[in-house]
């Protein structure tokens, strides 16, 4: 090696010249000719002599002592560069490479990717095992397809790689990332096939461990070809995460659904609450209001008479009386002077000043049950992010609400009320702390880093022994920064991502973590703050809470390790504190630095009877990753003034004269000034009540004597719900009609001088039918029970434009949020509303929000995206809330002067405009999802040409019904939730096809009956509805199906479920599986590992249509799974247009198939060649019985490559193939089919085959049995065989031992037996019974017998077609002394023992061959019964025969049992049940 302190350039030169072969005294002419250089660990200390090189393309230097790229300046031509395992510690001199296509850096100490800029046709980057903490500098490099930082310090993705949108391959191997927020930055990368997080070459990234890890990225990026060097191309692993997630998103929206319900039923009672306690004051306030308008009428009546004789107006003399009741306000009595007017109107200003009183209590309980909903509607929106948290984190994070039933709750509230000093509150009015909510923080990901790190610790210290490294964990108290108050983000952020979030931003004031053991030290700065921030804003101080009253906790477990005492002079940090983890400061030294403000808590802790101070200190850690957030405490102080909450108690609402705060209370005085005012003088007399007015009645009412002459019409405080011929008054200018009973005002039309009208304290319901009332100036209708803001708003504004003040107070309207600005925006002309008059600032106010309540173009530019991708995010907010808040594809504003640009909108979110009217979107037609939540819709229309719309929601509006949506057949999500829907319409319902999630919460809808048509409903969500019976579930049986919620969900053999059934989850030594007739349609057995034992597998009687899970079982070697639907080993996919809906929703589960298509003879064998991969290559045995199986090529069982016995009777088989594979195939039973013929090439491969069984078929001939070399068993009774010839081919089947032909047509011909006796030498068994020594020769005799020919006549003249030519002799026949039962029994053991009753073989042949109505069960069939008496009668046969079946069944024992014994032996599960035929 070339020593560097020695070298200089020119040897430097000639080492490179030396490695490449070039001659360095004619490098001159080498060089330019030159493209490849290499050098490889020869201490190459810098870059030169490339000005030698300017043709370079490929430079390689590996091992080198390179601490700078210099000198490549002069290669502008230079594509591939490696300068790895070098010293390298900054990326530099590349500026003029700008063809470089490949940059291979690894290897070295690069701290930051710099300098890449101008490298525009860069494709592959390795920077893996440098110290690279942020990914950057990659902006400009839009060709890059391979990235390898592997092996680096990386924690953080965000949106570093958007811009690299061609990136292929990318190894992040071996860095800190442990968000999975972070992983779902990726899926902006479309082309990306190959990703490694967890490459063996590396240490995983935290994330790699935790759960769904490998489901998260293979949902979020299904383009993936391999993951962490696996290969995941395959489309059911991509289905099977897919399916995985939308589960989740489906369980937590269920979740948060739940919680939203439980939020609604809370506020519904709080409502109730509410209207219990304003009874009180509506009623007097109604009781004072119908006494004034009282009043009122009887003055002016008396007026109108003349008996009171003052000129001056009603209003003028009430200002008089409101100057007098200033100057003596607690005159109750008027002087003897005084006159009746002035009683009159003392009376009414009293009157007045009670309503006053009254009407403020109803402002005090409606703010007082406004603090309550807000209360609530936090809490549960802590307990939605929670849950959404949990979601987004794949359940890694996960959040745990505590019971006093919990042991962890009690040791919380024990470890507060223990670090709770009242001494150290008293100076801010606190006696105690009450704790609501604890709740218990699981996050996975902190846990691990943790303790990793704690591991760390313990193993590089050697602790002594006196020394506890458990005593350096302690439980403490985070310390807000009261200037940065947490608010719910930021505490979802340190609970998901532990402290260094909350502490980034505050590097500049603190360094270090900062925790307490003590409430005081923990809470103090916060109340002090918000006091002096109270103070400042000069809040009322008659609030009903202190601000600080509530509050909240982050409760960590911390690892202080070495903790050093802190210094008065010195900040904190690390740099302050060299090897110290933490340091402490006790709480003496904290109240050194005390202010003024402390005085007087210092005061009192002088006089302080505990020694907590002692104990309570302050703590700074430094690495973050050291405290663990565990517990979020919610809590409330107790203190001196106790607030007793109107919403929060159930004493009465009125309370003693002794209350402090009696804010929203009614005092005993209160009611006792209520009498004392109604007992006022004058009294007011009762009048009769008008019921139906006419015209007698209401001349007599205006003492008048014509219509013409009325001009007031006083009607107050009768019966009346109709105003007939009122329009008739056509000179009427003021109408009262309070305090009746009016429901709707159609009679008030026409009256073109009316100015004034009073119509409060009705039950007014609609303005419909007001109109003509141009000139109408007061109108008043408060106290009824309008609610529907936007129509009667459009009625006011059609038919009374002109009015200026107007009163709509104490009505139920549907939003009484926007109502005001609302009314102000359309009423131009309005001066006054609900008694405030109106301000210019108001007044454009409310003119800008109706012009924002409208949809323009600039409404769509602004709230729209255009973007063509459903977003793949887990989250169960509507898409298009999903996709306005991340994506940055908006329509762009340069162009909106041209109208192309409508179809290109894709997205719109319009939630919380207000808006009245959906309009202005009929161009856009590419619109697929629309949100427009919290507006003030009455209806649903303008969607019309939005056809491409696949998500609508509509939640929070005022919609009745579902009309405006029949049309969006492309519909799939639709949420209307707390609308005023009362019915489902069934023909909207209808052409919704593909409608699978419907949300309509919070409605009033009685009846189900509307969604019987919606077949593709998968999601239903309809609580806090009208319906009041069960029986309006049964309309959903024909929509979500019931079929297709079982073909998703039910019918699962699962894990849970055999534990259930066991007792117990160790599934290691189970050996048999039997679950018959239990519906079940799938096998989800995972890990299948743990099954590894299970040999004996029985499904019997239930709905599989393929294998399933059971492929994936390793050891299994028998299976039964007779009486299902099987149609393959395997789902296959279908064509749609040849499926059902039911076979539809088969085929979205994996394992799942419906029933079994016969395909056309022409494509029988297409896709079931013996390429297939196979499976279950333990498997020997295996029934398929009674499947309704018409295609054996389908049923891929070349697959199962260790078959020895199949058993596929009781199926629909016509053609015998598909078997090509089953090479290894002893048995096959094919009995009771459908076989005719047997082709060519069905046995082609079988030369092991020992049994076939094919008796209840169609056989007429016996053709292509010749490759059944070692046949010894052959059972074809009843079938269709009628000529002796077809018994003759059985010649071609030498090793035929035993044979069954029995109900065939050509058992009618005496000569059969002997022919078949005589062909086949070595047959044994014929029709179940023995053939003889006696028999073969009695059987050659009767054949020359029957002809009456010598022995040596021609076969052809002895009428015995097959005989052979040449038959001089008696064939020899061996015969050996042989106890063949006894070696049977022996062979198979106890379990095959056969009877030794001897049966009449010349029994009734209908009843000998009758079959059993139940397969199931052991019955008597004719072979079977032969074959018993055979084996008792046979004396003696070959040795060899029963050495043979010793072989054979060596590893089978339980082959070779005749068919009544076949479904209750060895092959199968001895506990089958039975079941009945199938037709």
């Amino acid at each position: 090696m070339i020593q560097i302190d020695n070298q200089n350039t020119e040897e430097i030169i000639k080492e490179l010249c030396t490695s490449n072969g070039l001659s360095y005294e004619k490098i001159d002419q080498e060089g330019p000719e030159t493209s490849t250089l290499e050098m490889f660990f020869s201490g190459y200390p810098k870059i030169v002599g490339m000005s030698f090189f300017p043709n370079l393309t490929t430079l390689t230097l590996v091992g080198q002592s390179i601490q700078k790229i210099s000198d490549l300046e002069y290669c502008p031509l230079l594509r591939n560069l490696w300068i790895a395992e070098c010293c390298l510690t900054k990326i530099d001199g590349l500026q003029h490479c700008t063809n470089l296509e490949k940059l291979y850096l690894y290897y070295n100490e690069i701290s930051t990717i710099e300098n890449l800029e101008t490298l525009m046709k860069l494709e592959v980057i390795w920077l893996n095992n440098n110290q690279i903490k942020e990914i950057q500098g990659l902006h400009t490099l839009q060709n890059l397809k391979e990235l390898n930082v592997a092996g680096n310090l990386i924690y953080k993705i965000g949106t570093c790689f958007d811009p690299n949108g061609q990136l292929e391959r990318l190894n992040l191997s071996g860095n800190r990332i442990c968000s999975f927020k972070e992983l779902s930055n990726l899926a902006s990368l479309p082309h990306l096939k190959d990703l490694s997080l967890n490459d063996p070459q590396y240490d995983p990234n935290p994330i790699c461990l935790l759960c769904n890890y490998a489901t998260h990225v293979l949902y979020h990026m299904p383009q993936l070809q391999r993951l962490d060097t696996y290969d995941v191309s395959q489309k059911q692993i991509k289905v099977l995460a897919e399916a995985t997630v939308m589960k989740k998103i489906m369980y937590y929206n269920m979740r948060v659904k739940s919680v939203h319900r439980q939020l609604n039923e809370e506020l519904e009672k709080l409502k109730e609450r509410k209207c219990k306690l304003q009874k009180l004051p509506e009623d007097r306030i109604k009781l004072f209001s119908c006494n004034i308008k009282h009043l009122e009428r009887e003055l002016t009546e008396l007026q109108t008479s003349g008996k009171i004789q003052n000129n001056k107006s009603i209003k003028s003399k009430r200002l008089e009386i409101e100057k007098s009741i200033d100057d003596n306000e607690n005159t109750d009595e008027t002087s003897e002077e005084s006159s009746l007017e002035n009683k009159f109107f003392l009376k009414l200003e009293a009157l007045r000043e009670r309503i006053t009183f009254w009407n403020r209590k109803l402002d005090e309980i409606e703010k007082i049950y406004q603090m309550e909903v807000k209360k609530k509607k936090k809490s549960n929106s802590l307990v939605v992010q929670f849950l959404l948290t949990e979601l987004e984190t794949v359940g890694n994070t996960r959040f745990e609400e505590g019971s006093p039933s919990d042991s962890w709750f009690n040791s919380c509230y024990d470890l507060i009320l223990s670090r709770f000093c009242a001494w150290d509150f008293k100076a801010y009015g606190i006696t105690g702390v009450k704790i609501n909510r604890i709740i218990r923080v699981h996050n996975r990901i902190l846990r691990m880093i943790f303790e990793e790190k704690f591991q760390l610790f313990l193993d590089k210290e050697v602790l002594s022994e006196t020394e506890n490294y458990r005593k350096m964990l302690e439980c403490l108290f985070y310390v807000f920064d009261p200037d940065l108050p947490v608010k719910k983000k930021q505490l979802l952020q340190v609970l998901e991502d532990g402290f260094q979030a909350m502490e980034e931003h505050k590097l500049s004031r603190r360094q270090a973590v900062r925790l307490s053991n003590s409430l005081t030290i923990c809470e103090r700065p916060r109340i002090e703050f918000l006091q002096q921030q109270t103070k400042d804003e000069c809040e009322n101080s008659n609030d009903l809470e202190e601000p600080f009253r509530y509050g909240k906790l982050i409760i960590a477990k911390v690892f202080l390790g070495h903790s050093v005492p802190a210094r008065e002079k010195d900040p904190i940090s690390q740099v302050n504190y060299p090897g110290a983890n933490s340091v402490f400061r006790p709480r003496k030294h904290l109240l050194s630095d005390t202010s003024d403000a402390d005085d007087e808590m210092n005061s009192a802790m002088e006089h302080r009877n505990c020694d907590c101070r002692h104990r309570q200190c302050e703590w700074f850690v430094f690495d973050h990753e050291l405290v663990l957030p565990e517990y979020v405490v919610e809590f409330e102080y107790t203190t001196l003034v106790k607030v007793q909450s109107l919403f929060s108690t159930l004493s009465n609402v009125i309370v003693d004269e002794r209350k402090k705060n009696t804010e929203g209370f009614i005092l005993s005085s209160d009611l006792q000034r209520d009498d004392e005012v109604m007992n006022m003088e004058p009294t007011v007399k009762a009048r009769p009540k008008i019921v139906c007015l006419d015209e007698k009645t209401v001349l007599s009412v205006a003492k008048a004597n014509i219509y013409s002459q009325i001009v007031v019409l006083n009607l107050h405080g009768n019966s009346l719900s109709k105003l007939r011929d009122i329009s008739k008054l056509t000179g009427l200018r003021k109408l009262i009609v309070s305090f009746n009973e009016f429901t709707c005002l159609d009679d008030v039309y026409h009256l073109p001088n009316l100015e004034y009208f009073d119509a409060s304290h009705n039950h007014v319901i609609t303005l419909e039918g007001i109109r003509g009332l141009s000139k109408l100036k007061y109108l008043d209708l408060s106290w009824n029970q309008l609610k529907k803001t936007g129509e009667e708003i459009n009625v006011l504004h059609k038919h009374t434009s002109n009015v200026l003040s107007l009163d709509i107070r104490h009505n139920p309207w549907h939003k009484p949020v926007s109502l005001r600005l609302s009314v102000i925006g359309r009423l131009k002309a309005l001066t006054h509303l609900d008694g405030v008059q109106i301000t210019e600032e108001e007044a454009a106010a409310a003119s800008c929000f109706i012009a924002g309540s409208k949809i323009s173009q600039a409404c769509l530019l602004e709230h729209s995206r255009t973007d063509e991708a459903r977003p793949r995010i887990l989250s169960v907010h509507p898409y298009a809330k999903i996709l306005t808040q991340i994506s940055k594809n908006k329509v762009d504003s340069q162009i909106h002067f041209n109208s192309s640009w409508y179809p290109k909108i894709t997205v719109l979110d319009l939630d919380g405009l207000h808006l009245s009217k959906i309009a202005n979107l009929e161009k856009l037609e590419n619109l697929r999802w629309a949100s427009f939540s919290n507006n003030n819709l009455t209806k649903i229309e303008g969607l019309e040409s939005c056809l491409n719309l696949e998500e609508l929601t509509l939640d929070g509006n005022c919609i009745s019904n579902l009309e405006g949506i029949s049309k969006l057949t492309k519909l799939t999500r639709l949420s209307v939730n707390n609308n005023h829907l009362t019915s489902l319409e069934r023909r909207v319902f209808e052409n919704l096809s593909h409608l699978h999630y419907l949300s309509l919460e919070s409605n009033r809808i009685t009846s189900l009956i509307g969604l019987q048509k919606a077949y593709a409903l998968i999601e239903l969500y309809i609580s806090n509805n009208y319906v009041s019976t069960y029986q309006e579930i049964y309309h959903l049986k024909e929509t979500a199906d019931i079929e297709s919620a079982k073909d998703l969900f039910g019918g699962r053999l699962t894990c849970d479920m055999i534990a259930e059934r066991l007792g117990h989850s160790d599934f290691t030594k189970m050996q048999e599986l039997n679950w018959t007739t239990s519906t079940i349609r799938t096998v989800d057995l995972v890990p299948a590992d743990q099954f590894r034992n299970v040999c004996n597998v029985n499904l019997q009687n239930n709905n599989l249509t393929s294998f399933s899970g059971l492929i994936f079982l390793p050891n299994v070697k028998i299976l039964c799974l007779n009486y299902n639907h099987i149609e393959s080993v395997l789902p296959r996919q279908k064509p749609q247009n040849h499926l059902t809906n039911r076979q539809q929703l088969y085929q979205k589960v994996t394992s799942s198939g419906y029933g079994q298509q016969g395909p056309s003879k022409g494509n029988r064998d297409a896709g079931f060649g013996e390429n297939l991969p196979p499976i279950m290559q333990s498997l020997e045995v295996l029934h398929l019985g009674y499947n309704g199986i018409s295609n054996l090529a389908q049923l891929q069982l070349s697959r199962l490559k260790n078959l020895k016995l199949l058993f596929l009777q009781g199926n629909e088989i016509s053609q015998i193939e598909g078997l090509e594979g089953l090479q290894l195939l002893q048995e096959l039973v094919l009995d009771h089919n459908r076989v005719k013929t047997i082709a060519e090439g069905s046995f082609a491969r079988q030369n092991t085959l020992l049994a076939l069984h094919l008796e209840e078929n169609r056989l007429r001939e016996l053709n292509n049995l010749q490759p059944l070399v070692k046949l010894q068993k052959l059972f074809l009774g009843l079938n269709k065989i009628q000529e002796l010839s077809e018994l003759e081919k059985l010649e071609g089947v030498p090793s035929l031992k035993e044979l069954s032909i029995y109900g065939n047509p050509v058992t009618r011909k005496m000569s059969h037996r002997p022919l078949l006796v005589f062909r086949l030498p070595n047959l044994q068994v014929l029709d179940g019974m023995t053939v003889s020594t006696e028999e073969r020769a009695r059987a050659e005799l009767h054949l020359i017998e029957q002809q009456g020919i010598p022995a040596a006549n021609s076969p052809i003249d002895s009428g015995f077609p097959g005989l052979p030519i040449t038959f001089s002799k008696h064939p020899p026949i061996r015969v050996t002394n042989v106890n063949l039962l006894e070696g049977i029994n022996r062979l198979f053991g106890s379990d095959l023992m056969f009877p030794h009753v001897f049966e009449d073989p010349l029994q009734n042949e209908a009843n000998k061959y009758k079959k059993s109505k139940n397969p199931g069960m052991v019955t008597t069939n004719p072979r079977s019964i032969h074959a018993e008496i055979a084996l008792r009668q046979v004396k003696g046969a070959t040795a060899n025969l029963l050495n043979q079946l010793t072989q054979q069944s060596g590893t089978t024992r339980t082959a070779y049992v005749h068919q009544n014994n076949r479904e209750n032996d060895g092959r199968m599960p001895a506990n089958s049940p039975s079941r009945p035929n199938r037709m």
